[in-house]
């Protein structure tokens, strides 16, 4: 599913044009209007290789004459205006007699991204925005251009190792490990080259984490680095992702003393 939906005003209705408070490009005719709209709950689509996402877009909606339906809802990358979200279909739950938040159900099934577009797929990822077309009981209609962003990441994989997991105080463990993140070309993950990763340590018995030194991945996405032990406990990578690509935390690996 590619691009923006060129929009075009029904049955020669007298036509609104306008800029809302958010900043939405709009038109369309009457007193309706769409007022707020959350993604995801406000939080990051996060999409892998295989398994498929679904996510609500809540669309907030408001008239006179009380909340129809929605009549069309696309989400697309702002950068390339490129997407592979499905529209699969509505409901609207009355808060009023004029305001109705309306849920829109969004698909990702990875296994359609690679033929979605005729570019590389990955560049995708990133700061998308929603459109909808809303409508009232008395045929008003309001065709909302830009009423929300949001990110769409591909999904990373984080690993730890420690070698050797025990070790006498004062000496030295070596700490591996490998970020990777999901291509969307070949549906596969791929080492993540040039990144930063926090090393993190939990002494035994405490309740938190804390960041001991940072490291970059090398080839492949690898990690290594060299820690003087002191006392027993966790250690784990945590990877705060970009813009493109989501935050992952390791699985936590023991280090005991001799």
């Amino acid at each position: 599913m590619r691009g923006r939906t060129a929009w075009a005003a029904a049955g020669g209705a007298a036509v609104l044009v306008l800029t809302t408070a958010t900043g939405a490009h709009a038109e369309g005719r009457g007193d309706i209007r769409v007022v707020k709209t959350v993604v995801n709950g406000g939080g990051n689509v996060i999409v892998g290789t295989s398994k498929t996402i679904r996510y609500p877009i809540d669309i907030t909606v408001k008239d006179d004459s009380g909340v129809k339906r929605l009549t069309h809802v696309s989400t697309f990358n702002m950068a390339n205006a490129y997407g592979f979200a499905t529209w699969d279909g509505s409901s609207c739950t009355k808060k009023s007699a004029t305001t109705s938040v309306c849920r829109a159900t969004m698909t990702v099934d990875p296994g359609w991204i690679p033929d979605s577009d005729d570019i590389d797929t990955n560049k995708v990822a990133g700061i998308w925005q929603v459109n909808a077309t809303v409508k009232a009981n008395d045929g008003d209609y309001w065709i909302s251009d830009h009423i929300a962003e949001y990110k769409v990441k591909r999904a990373a994989r984080l690993t730890t190792v420690i070698a050797p997991e025990k070790v006498a105080k004062g000496a030295k463990a070596t700490i591996t490990g490998k970020l990777s993140r999901a291509n969307w070309e070949d549906l596969k993950y791929h080492g993540f080259t040039g990144q930063q990763v926090r090393l993190q340590f939990r002494q035994k018995g405490a309740a938190h984490y804390s960041t001991v030194k940072t490291v970059t991945t090398g080839d492949a996405g690898k990690l290594t680095t060299k820690v003087a032990v002191t006392s027993a406990g966790n250690w784990r990578w945590y990877f705060p992702g970009t813009t493109t690509t989501s935050r992952k935390v390791s699985a936590g690996d023991t280090l005991n003393l001799k």
